[in-house]
């Protein structure tokens, strides 16, 4: 409870930022890990086929593995990152805004 009273400048990060970006960065890099080793095992069964027809379907399913599960894994790091770094914003306020905009000018 070293910081329990102090208050931090605007700019500064907090503890709990810098966790979020280490954990995310974690789980990132294993997913991405996870990803490779799963469409090497793929490459490595696809290989192993006799059949030029069951080898090709295997091929095609093989790709779309890997552009859903490489895709899906930049998407979500991207995801994380904006949810983790983004300005706060007042959701309230911000109706508030739109409302009184779109009223336009008073009668």
């Amino acid at each position: 409870m070293l910081f329990a009273g102090r208050t931090f400048p605007a700019g500064s990060v907090g503890m709990k930022t810098f966790l979020a970006a280490v954990l995310t960065t974690i789980l990132i890099c294993a997913m991405t890990l996870a990803a490779m080793l799963v469409l090497i095992r793929a490459t490595l069964y696809l290989t192993s086929l006799e059949s030029p027809l069951w080898r090709a379907l295997a091929f095609a399913a093989e790709l779309l593995l890997g552009v859903v599960l490489l895709l899906g894994t930049v998407w979500l790091a991207t995801h994380l990152a904006v949810r983790i770094f983004a300005p706060k914003v007042d959701r309230f306020a911000l109706t508030q805004t739109k409302e009184t905009q779109d009223a336009g000018p008073p009668r």
